[in-house]
């Protein structure tokens, strides 16, 4: 019954952000980045070198597809199908939820496309909650059982307090993640699901010695809002309605990280990454890499792996035109690539005491 009830809402979720408007109303605030144009930049297009490292290994574009729904029945073909547009192009894949793995391991094979990725990254997933009800070993198992390179832990607890399935408990998570990144030497990326992370979440972090961190910040898909179109209970939907548009932007919450998790960290910039210029300005800002999910699924469920192969070779290029046009010859130099900060950022970043001199 919990096996139905898990796919029924997985298969829910990807209904609902095909289908209805599911954004945050607000921005991601990467618009108020303005990179300087340099007319002369004394560079070959084919020589730009978009390579980046990522969970010890070489990616060909600081690109990865981040967690999805899991559980559903569509999740293992959208899985193999978006796990070889990445392979394809050298980017890093994450799986959705693997949480009804755990009770049923026979859904293993959803998950499970080590052989499709081949020698590129791939990561797993689970809610943060979940490391408060199983040991930090168990959680580990599921890395093994699909030979991933690492974990995602997702912290949702925006979205978990409008479902009616939810969790109300968060106390602890800190602490069993602390075990998770021992027990895991490391190979543990923490994300949000598109609410972002604040300064005081970064710092509560940062003892921890997480080694990667996604912003997945507001922007991009809204889950409040998402959980809002489900067919739950009326006090609920409405407090999905109000928390829609919760959140801290994108762009503020990669100057957060960089910040305050210092140079060794690296940093994922991802909620509302719609295209390359997105990325190079996500980049600038000090992310090391960018991360995408809706913005590919759409086109995937439209016109299948030939349309996603095409999103993300579009992003590429874009990203490689920001990099030409800004005098950019590799990822290294975008990230330090001159540029003017617009009044609304301006604002975020002043309201938390941070002076321009920070950037």
């Amino acid at each position: 019954m919990a096996e139905k009830g898990i796919k029924k809402r997985k298969s829910e979720h990807l209904r609902i952000v095909a289908e209805r408007e599911v954004a945050h109303s607000g921005t991601t605030l990467l618009e108020q980045v303005h990179l300087l144009h340099d007319a002369l930049p004394e560079l070959d297009w084919d020589s730009l070198d978009t390579g980046c490292d990522f969970f010890g290994k070489r990616l060909d574009a600081p690109l990865m597809v981040t967690s999805m729904t899991g559980g559903s029945e569509l999740a293992g073909r959208l899985n193999r199908d978006l796990a070889s547009v990445c392979a394809k192009f050298g980017i890093a894949f994450a799986v959705g939820s693997q949480r009804i793995m755990l009770d049923h391991p026979e859904t293993t094979a959803d998950f499970a496309v080590r052989e499709v990725v081949g020698d590129g990254v791939l990561l797993g997933n689970i809610g943060a909650v979940q490391l408060l009800e199983l040991p930090a070993e168990q959680i580990a198992g599921l890395v093994e059982a699909i030979d991933a390179d690492g974990l995602c832990v997702h912290l949702n607890p925006a979205q978990e307090l409008v479902q009616v399935e939810g969790n109300r408990n968060f106390k602890g998570i800190l602490e069993a993640l602390d075990r998770l990144v021992d027990r895991l030497d490391g190979r543990v990326l923490v994300k949000e699901t598109g609410a972002g992370l604040s300064p005081r979440t970064l710092e509560k972090l940062a003892p921890v010695g997480v080694p990667y961190i996604d912003v997945s910040g507001a922007g991009g898909t809204s889950w409040t809002r998402v959980e809002s179109f489900r067919e739950i209970n009326e006090s609920l939907q409405h407090t999905g309605k109000v928390f829609s548009d919760w959140g801290i932007p994108t762009a503020h919450g990669i100057i957060a990280a960089r910040q305050i998790m210092g140079e060794t960290v690296t940093v994922i910039a991802s909620g509302g990454i719609e295209n390359g210029l997105d990325v190079a300005r996500a980049l600038a800002l000090g992310a090391n890499m960018a991360g995408f999910a809706r913005s590919v699924l759409l086109p995937y469920l439209k016109g299948g792996v030939d349309a996603a192969e095409k999103y993300v070779r579009d992003m590429i290029d874009e990203l490689k035109t920001a990099m030409l046009l800004t005098g950019s010859q590799s990822i290294s130099d975008l990230r330090i690539a001159p540029k003017v900060l617009g009044r609304d950022l301006k604002s975020w970043l002043a309201d938390n005491g941070w002076e321009d001199e920070r950037m």
